[in-house]
């Protein structure tokens, strides 16, 4: 049966109650930071204003909820990592966390100079290397010879490393910029980004359960608690009607700690990784979508426009609510499909995970989500 090898031999699921205490205090501080964050926002007069174009809103609201979100996540990181000295794990895994929130930061306060000081595109693709950088430098890189090899393709060390890093600035960049284009409603990036980590936790539960890695299951389950309790304590303040966004901040923190976390799942075997990806389902499609309505409509890919899923939802009369729901429905779907394919061998989850993936882009097209009329062309003067 599919799910017959789901709980492995090697440790007890029970052995995750160990870690609570990062899930617990990622929430509580999260849920602290996050309302200070909105004071102090209010404060200095950190708010996103409304342009009645793609910012609909219909008064100013904190910015400054990123920040609040990584403050959360590195005391569930911390924590974290006292959990682990009681079972005398060091070396690569705590490199390798400390690695991953250093980076995060770095994302988090390139996104924050974003949204108060409005910096350039390039430099914040400069600031999402830097923070890739980081992952390289802690030994965060996938294993692409275990991908070459079932393809018969060779793999030299020096190729390796090149390809790596490469796929590494690939990964971080992308996933930064999909969770930024998908921060556009009330509760929406977050919302998705928590089904996308919880997720990843029962897949890195289950490969923690046998042995899969010694370094690597510590810190997959220490980065997802850490996440889903900063986002969580982060939502309440940003369902609708939102008191506090993550802006640019938020988006580029989640994307970078999601990258981090699905370059840890392509540790050695392929089929993890894949399924990781799929699990980043939605903000993948939606990415997908948006720029290929603006090159099929030969609008400029780096432009600001409404015609992203959930906007021409709105645009169809969708409540905002509603949509949101449907979105979290979506990404749970991908969720879904990523870890029942995960038990499947590779070759037979990889073309199930194709076949998702052109059913989804035909449902685009023939719903007409890659037009652009009205409110879903371009915004000039944005970026």
């Amino acid at each position: 049966m599919i799910f017959d090898s789901i709980i492995g031999p090697e440790k007890p699921v029970t052995w995750i109650f160990r870690f609570w205490p990062v899930l617990a205090s990622s929430l509580v501080g999260s849920l602290a930071a996050t309302w200070l964050c909105k004071k102090a926002a209010i404060k200095f007069g950190i708010v996103d204003r409304p342009d009645d174009l793609v910012k609909t809103h219909k008064e100013p609201i904190a910015y400054l909820g990123g920040l609040g979100m990584l403050i959360g996540l590195t005391v569930g990181v911390l924590t974290g990592i006292g959990c682990l000295r009681s079972e005398e794990i060091f070396g690569p895994a705590l490199k390798w966390i400390l690695g991953i929130l250093a980076g995060g930061a770095i994302a988090c306060f390139v996104g924050l100079a974003d949204d108060i000081f409005d910096i350039k595109p390039g430099q914040k693709i400069l600031g999402q290397v830097v923070a890739a950088v980081v992952l390289l430098l802690v030994g965060i890189m996938p294993g692409l010879r275990y991908v070459a090899g079932p393809l018969n393709l060779p793999m030299p060390h020096n190729l390796e490393m090149v390809l790596g890093i490469i796929v590494v600035v690939f990964f971080v960049v992308g996933a930064t910029n999909s969770l930024n284009l998908l921060d556009g409603l009330d509760g929406l990036c977050a919302g998705v980004t928590a089904i996308i980590t919880i997720a990843m936790l029962l897949l890195a539960i289950h490969l923690a359960t046998w042995g899969y890695s010694e370094d690597g299951d510590p810190v997959r389950i220490v980065i997802c608690l850490g996440l889903v309790g900063g986002v969580c304590g982060f939502l309440p303040f940003n369902r609708y009607p939102a008191k506090i966004f993550m802006g640019d901040a938020g988006s580029m923190l989640l994307g970078f700690m999601v990258a981090a976390l699905m370059l840890l799942f392509a540790e050695r075997v392929p089929r993890w990784w894949l399924a990781s990806i799929v699990i980043f389902g939605l903000p993948i499609l939606d990415t997908a979508v948006a720029l290929a309505r603006r090159l099929l409509n030969h609008r400029p890919l780096f432009v600001s426009d409404r015609g992203h899923i959930y906007d021409q939802m709105i645009d169809r009369g969708i409540p905002l609510k509603k949509t949101v729901a449907i979105c979290y429905v979506l990404a749970a779907i991908y969720a879904v499909v990523g870890l029942v394919m995960s038990q499947r061998r590779t070759w037979f989850a990889a073309g199930v995970y194709v076949l998702v993936f052109l059913i989804s882009a035909f449902i685009v097209w023939k719903k007409g989500y890659l037009k652009m009329e009205g409110l879903r062309g371009v915004i000039p003067g944005k970026d």
